[in-house]
C-alpha cells in the first residue's frame, strides 16, 4: 500500500500538475489537450504483453513454488526406479545368551540301551555368539515395481498439469491488466479530445455570458459539461496508475520505478483475431488434461492393486560366519563356523486380509467420476466459448453504432457552435448535445472493454490463450 500510495502521489503530481492547474489558466486551455498527449507519446520502455506474462511466470513466488513441487516429483520417480538395483546388507550381531534353550531329545530312538521312550533335558547353544552375515537380494519379477514407477510418472504429469493450470491462470489475469491499461490510455486520449471540446464550447457561451446576452443556467450547464470532461480525465489517469501498480505486482517487480512504460497498442489492432473462429483444444486446456490424467491414474492403480497378488522372484545370497563360545573371547580360534547360499527366492501372496473386489471396484468407479467430470467440464468451455463469441459479435455491432454516433454527434456540435457564434441557435441546443455524445462515450468505454475481456474468455474457454505469447 505504501508502494501504491507513493507512486500514485508522484503520477498525480506530475500529470496533474501539468492538468489542473493549466485549465485554470484561460489563455493556455486549448494548449492543454495537445500537452498531454505528447505526454502519453513521450518515448517510454514498451512492455509487451509476452513479457508481462513471462516476467509473471518468472518472478511470482506460487509459480516457482509449483515447479519445485513438479521437481520433487520428479526425483520420487528416479529413486524408485532404484528399486530394480541389487539390494547389499551387512547384519552383524554379538549376543549373550544367560540362559541356554534347552530342548527334549527322544534318546531311546539313538540308543538301544534305554527305553524306546525314553528322553532327555540338553541345553544348545553357547553362552556368547556373534555373527557377521552379508546378504545379496535382485529383483528378477517384480511387477508391482513397475506399477509404481508408471504412478510415479502420471502423478508426475498431474502435477505439471496442475502447474500449468496455475500459469494459464496467472497469464489470463496479466492480459486482463494490461488490456485494461492500454483501454485506460485510450480513454485519456478520448477524454482529452472531450476537454477541448467543451471547453471550446465553455468558451462561446462565456463570452456571450459577459456580453450579456446569455443566462447564467445556460453558462452553468456549460461549465457543467467541461467539468464532467474534466473528471473523466482524471478518473482515467487514477485508474491507469492503479492498474499499472496491479501489473507491477502481478508481474513480480518490486521497483515501483518501473511504471514507466507503455503497453503495445498493436495489440488492439488485431480485428482479425477478434473475427475469427477457434477450434476447441482440448490438450491445450490444463484442467481438461489433469482431469484426464487423474482418470489414467485410477485405472494404473487397479492395475497396480491387482499385480499384488503376482508372484514375486528374486535371486537371493548370503555368505556368513558364526561364533560360539562359554567365554568372552571374541577372536577365539576354532570357534567360527562359516555359512552361504545362493538360490532363487519366489513368493506367491495368498491371502492378504483386505477385500480386493471392493478396492478394485472403488478404483474402477474413481477412473469414471474423472472421467466424467471432464466430459462435463468439456462441454462447459464449449459452451463458454461459443457464449464469448456471440457477445464479442453482439458488442462488436453496439461499438460500430457508437462510433457512428460519435462522429454524427461531434458534426453537430461543431454545426451548433458556429450557429451560436453566428447567434442562429441557442445555448441549450449545444449544452444538449455535449451532455448525450458524453453519454455515448461512456457506453462505448464500457463496450470496448467488454469486447477484450470477451475475446480473452474466448480464448481460454477455447484452449488457445498461448496466443498471448506465441
Amino acid at each position: 500500500m505504501i508502494l501504491k500510495e507513493q507512486f500514485i502521489l508522484r503520477e498525480t503530481t506530475i500529470m496533474k500538475r501539468r492538468f489542473l492547474n493549466i485549465v485554470l489558466l484561460k489563455s493556455v486551455q486549448l494548449v492543454f489537450p495537445l500537452l498531454l498527449l505528447s505526454l502519453l507519446s513521450i518515448a517510454q520502455n514498451t512492455l509487451t504483453l509476452e513479457q508481462a506474462i513471462n516476467s509473471a511466470w518468472t518472478n511470482r513466488k506460487n509459480i516457482q513454488a509449483g515447479k519445485w513441487d513438479l521437481s520433487i516429483r520428479k526425483l520420487q520417480t528416479d529413486a524408485l526406479m532404484k528399486k530394480y538395483w541389487p539390494q547389499l546388507s551387512f547384519e552383524y550381531t554379538y549376543l549373550y545368551n544367560p540362559i541356554l534353550q534347552t530342548s527334549i531329545l527322544p534318546i531311546g530312538l539313538f540308543n538301544s540301551s534305554f527305553p524306546p521312550d525314553a528322553t532327555k533335558a540338553l541345553q544348545f547353544g553357547t553362552t556368547w555368539t556373534q555373527s557377521a552375515d552379508l546378504i545379496l537380494l535382485q529383483p528378477l519379477m517384480d511387477l508391482s515395481i513397475k506399477r509404481q514407477i508408471k504412478e510415479f510418472e502420471l502423478q508426475e504429469r498431474i502435477t505439471a498439469s496442475s502447474q500449468a493450470q496455475t500459469e494459464y491462470d496467472l497469464a489470463y489475469t496479466v492480459a486482463q491488466t494490461y488490456l485494461n491499461i492500454g483501454l485506460q490510455e485510450q480513454q485519456i486520449r478520448s477524454a482529452v479530445t472531450d476537454t477541448n471540446r467543451t471547453w471550446i464550447s465553455y468558451q462561446l457561451q462565456k463570452d456571450k455570458f459577459d456580453a450579456k446576452r446569455l443566462l447564467k443556467s445556460d453558462l452553468n450547464k456549460a461549465q457543467i459539461n467541461h467539468n464532467n470532461t474534466l473528471q473523466k480525465l482524471k478518473d482515467a489517469i487514477s485508474q491507469l496508475i492503479e492498474n499499472k501498480v496491479y501489473l507491477l505486482f502481478l508481474i513480480g517487480e518490486p521497483d515501483i520505478s518501473k511504471a514507466d512504460f507503455t503497453i503495445d497498442a498493436g495489440l488492439f489492432k488485431q480485428d482479425q483475431l477478434l473475427k475469427s473462429d477457434l477450434r476447441l483444444q482440448k490438450d491445450s486446456i490444463p484442467e481438461l488434461k489433469q482431469l484426464e490424467l487423474q482418470g489414467k491414474l485410477a485405472g494404473l492403480q487397479a492395475q497396480s492393486e491387482k499385480a499384488k497378488y503376482i508372484p514375486t522372484l528374486n535371486l537371493k545370497g548370503h555368505l556368513g560366519a558364526n561364533q560360539y563360545t562359554n567365554n568372552f573371547n571374541p577372536i577365539e580360534a576354532n570357534s567360527w563356523y562359516g555359512s552361504s547360499y545362493l538360490g532363487l527366492d519366489m513368493k506367491v501372496p495368498l491371502l492378504f486380509g483386505e477385500d480386493k473386489q471392493s478396492k478394485l471396484q472403488q478404483l474402477h468407479q474413481q477412473e469414471l467420476q474423472f472421467n466424467q467430470q471432464r466430459e462435463d467440464k468439456s462441454a462447459q468451455y464449449e459452451k463458454d466459448a461459443l457464449t464469448a463469441k456471440l457477445k464479442m459479435k453482439r458488442v462488436m455491432a453496439q461499438i460500430n453504432t457508437f462510433e457512428e454516433n460519435i462522429s454524427l454527434s461531434n458534426e453537430t456540435i461543431r454545426i451548433i457552435q458556429e450557429r451560436v457564434k453566428e447567434g442562429q441557435e441557442t445555448s441549450s441546443a449545444l449544452n444538449t448535445e455535449e451532455a448525450g455524445i458524453q453519454t455515448i462515450e461512456a457506453d462505448e468505454a464500457v463496450a470496448k472493454k467488454q469486447l477484450w475481456l470477451y475475446w480473452l474468455d474466448y480464448l481460454k474457454s477455447t484452449g488457445q490463450l498461448n496466443k498471448l505469447w506465441k
